[in-house]
């Protein structure tokens, strides 16, 4: 996966950004992951309020979430968001790509955490694949993935970089092979 780290949006401008979210389609199907976040920042307090809202109506009022500590810097006990508090925990057991949401009334949902760094093509590219129906791959599966395409992506830049530098053709062991102008003799 590509990425950049000067790429994260400063606290103000992640709290007044709507969530960036991929949510799986309503289906019987089940599956590993419920969707996928791509959050602006590694700061809990400024993003979680934008995912919570932004999940009210189609999930329900997330009261619960669940993080692996490796990708936070701050991990608050509470977040405070429209007049209630947020709990939030860590586990260390946890995948660590992913965020867990609990609600009292419907349940709970794991969604792929895609690092903020991230450059865009790489995140609709998570962003589709973890909203995928009855998928059985997990996050690190899915972020494992991802990097072995950024590699392919690099290398065929690479690849073409070095072709075009060296003129675009082909470098012969034999020297040059072009013909006379007449032909065959």
């Amino acid at each position: 996966m590509t990425s950049t780290a000067d790429r994260t949006a400063p606290r103000e401008l992640a709290v007044e950004l709507p969530a960036r979210l991929s949510l799986t389609p309503k289906t019987t199907l089940a599956g590993q992951l419920d969707g996928a976040w791509w959050p602006r920042s590694r700061d809990l307090e400024a993003e979680l309020p934008a995912l919570a809202a932004a999940l009210d109506e189609p999930w329900g009022r997330i009261t619960r979430v669940t993080v692996n500590p490796t990708r936070w810097r701050v991990i608050p006990h509470t977040v405070p968001m429209a007049g209630r508090m947020l709990h939030v925990g860590w586990f260390t057991e946890q995948d660590p790509d992913k965020l867990i949401l609990l609600s009292h009334t419907v349940g709970r949902w794991d969604l792929l955490v895609i690092p903020p760094e991230t450059e865009p093509p790489a995140a609709a590219r998570l962003m589709a694949a973890a909203a995928i129906p009855g998928s059985v791959l997990t996050a690190g599966v899915l972020m494992a993935n991802e990097a072995a395409i950024g590699r392919g992506v690099r290398d065929a830049r690479r690849r073409e970089d070095t072709w075009e530098s060296e003129g675009g053709a082909c470098m012969s062991p034999f020297g040059n092979l072009s013909l006379p102008a007449s032909g065959w003799r």
